[in-house]
């Protein structure tokens, strides 16, 4: 359902960079107590009849405030997606298995034959202004996307397999020829034409195409490149899900109240108010009710495993956490890797992904539920796992006879590079919870424990914002960085990786990482055993190469008022869980 987020230190629900938890070797005989319970949880809440009204209070746990860009091709956090949730409602419902369905906003037909889809926007289904949702309101989504003015980082090489969409974005074009509105743009069809059909194009969050739609009537008149700062992103956005907003408070909260237009019919709550809470204030926040909805912090799952008066549900987000090195920069449109980059040792990169102690880190400190990941494709993605990439273990003496054999010779207390010249790694790690400053300090001690001199890239934690804007700009003081991915439902990395994707944040880009990435989303790949031998290849290659190191993943446990019902975690309730939920009777 989702596209690519960029999470925060703890994630976008509890906590994707558990790898950023206070470090320690050893390990409880309770360690994980913890997961033992999630995996007893269930998805959703028992189902109950539901009353009309009441008030819902939900918590967004963050250190920083929110950036409150609401447009799905402009924002990139998936804290503002979880502000936005309420409202944004996607065009396609998913069985749970993420393949699309037509129960949803929208209808949805593929033709392999003519290489096109047709998106059928339903009657009725009405933005919370009253205006119906139109072919031209899809398709308008497109040209936010690609347009160079709104500077979207949704803009990829995949959505550029859509007839047209490149010489419109080069400004050759002023329409996009692929995209046609069938009953002109207040119809509610548009077929969509491709170069080539892709084999994931079935399941939700492929990349090919949008699933969403902006209110042409509310944007036509803002340019482009003024859209993201407009009162309309900003302060007024409009919706077509179940509520709509009536009051921001810029980066601190939202409320929301039903949208009397919506097209499933009138939601159970009066109002939802969305406030940020600091993740250190979590477990007194679920303790003393100050929230009907609220994630749990896992390393504070010891203080609020008790509380009543609460359903806590629970499942494994498709997310991870991730050590970066910095190999190039994004010039003109493209990944564009320097081969002089300090980082682009490979040596190197094995042996600090080697010295980080990860698994100790993660039992000792979140009661086993967070756990190390070794590859780029989560377990959840079925066979497209490989689960014989065991990924980088915690092993200083591999670590120092990397560095040995490459050349990094120990001057006193550090290496130095093969050249003889001192080594200095710039190391940019986000703020987080009161245990992220030691656990940061935890790895850069391990670091100088095979003699390299890792300091932090401003001498401190950097905020959530401000993080990503230094690794989305390439700032030259960043080697190596510490982020965490909210993944797509369709297995492809193609949007993370290849040579066109903004979110390729390390810049790396190789011949045989763009083989794979194209062979695994190709016309062979319609065969899922030969799609499913280039999803393995391509992970061991990632994990050889060690561009891109994945850390940790966790169990994402959700604290609910036990009077609320219709709450769920299920893909196949996505799209549909806040017209559902309500108070019980």
């Amino acid at each position: 359902m989702k596209k690519t987020q960029l999470l925060g230190s703890i994630g976008l629900v509890t906590g994707a960079v558990l790898t950023l938890a206070a470090c320690g070797q050893k390990s409880n005989a309770n360690d994980n107590a913890g997961a033992n319970n999630a995996k007893k949880f269930p998805q959703q809440t028992p189902k109950k009849a539901v009353k009309k009204g009441g008030t819902l209070s939900y918590a967004l746990e963050t250190d920083t405030p929110f950036t409150g860009i609401f447009n799905n091709e402009l924002s990139t956090t998936a804290y503002d997606s979880t502000v936005a949730q309420f409202g944004n409602e996607s065009l396609f419902d998913t069985d749970d298995s993420y393949k699309i369905n037509n129960k949803g906003p929208a209808t949805f037909k593929l033709d392999r034959k003519a290489k096109t889809i047709t998106i059928e926007v339903k009657k009725g289904v009405k933005w919370s202004d009253g205006k119906q949702v139109t072919a031209k309101d899809v398709e308008y989504e497109y040209e936010i996307m690609a347009n160079k003015g709104s500077e979207s980082q949704r803009y990829t090489a995949s959505l550029q397999n859509i007839v047209g969409l490149t010489d419109y974005h080069d400004g050759k074009s002023k329409t996009i020829s692929g995209i046609e509105m069938p009953d002109g743009e207040n119809g509610r069809k548009v077929v969509i034409h491709f170069k080539e059909m892709k084999p994931g194009m079935l399941q939700s969050g492929n990349g090919y195409f949008l699933e969403t739609a902006s209110p042409y009537h509310q944007l036509k008149n803002i340019p482009f490149d003024k859209l993201q700062s407009s009162d309309a992103v900003r302060k007024n956005p409009i919706f077509f899900g179940p509520y709509k907003i009536s009051k921001i408070v810029r980066g601190q909260s939202v409320t929301w109240v039903p949208n009397k237009y919506y097209w499933r019919g009138t939601p159970k709550l009066d109002k939802i108010t969305i406030s940020v809470v600091n993740p250190n204030s979590a477990s007194q926040a679920i303790k003393s009710h100050k929230f009907d909805i609220a994630d749990v912090v896992n390393s504070q799952w010891d203080q609020v495993k008790n509380t009543k008066d609460v359903n806590f549900v629970a499942k494994i987000p498709l997310s991870y956490g991730y050590m970066g090195f910095k190999v190039g920069k994004w010039k003109d449109g493209r990944n564009v890797m320097d081969p002089k980059a300090k980082m682009n040792n490979k040596s190197l990169r094995q042996a600090m992904a080697y010295a980080m102690n990860i698994d100790a880190v993660d039992k000792r400190y979140t009661h086993g539920l967070s756990f190390r990941v070794p590859t780029l494709i989560p377990e959840q993605f079925g066979d497209y796992f490989n689960k014989n990439v065991k990924g980088y273990s915690y092993n200083l003496k591999k670590a120092n006879q990397l560095l040995d054999k490459a050349g990094y010779k120990k001057k006193g207390t550090y290496r130095v590079q093969p050249n003889g010249k001192p080594l200095t790694i710039y190391f940019a790690a986000m703020t987080g919870d009161s245990n992220q400053e030691p656990i940061i300090r935890n790895y850069i001690q391990q670091w100088k424990k095979i003699g390299l001199n890792v300091k932090l890239t401003t001498g401190r934690l950097i905020e959530f914002n401000s993080f990503y804007d230094k690794i989305q700009n390439d700032a030259k003081n960043v080697d190596v960085f510490m982020g965490a991915w909210s993944l797509s439902s369709e297995p492809s990395p193609n949007d993370l990786y290849n040579e066109k994707a903004p979110f390729n944040f390390t810049r790396f880009v190789t011949k045989k990482n763009t083989q794979l990435l194209n062979e695994m989303d190709s016309q062979k790949a319609f065969n899922h055993k030969y799609r499913v031998d280039k999803f393995h290849e391509w992970q061991k290659y990632m994990n050889d190469e060690a561009y891109v190191v994945p850390t940790s993943n966790n169990y994402s446990i959700t604290a609910v008022n036990k009077k609320l019902s219709g709450y769920s975690l299920k893909p196949s309730d996505a799209n549909s869980v806040w017209y559902k939920v309500g108070y019980t009777k």
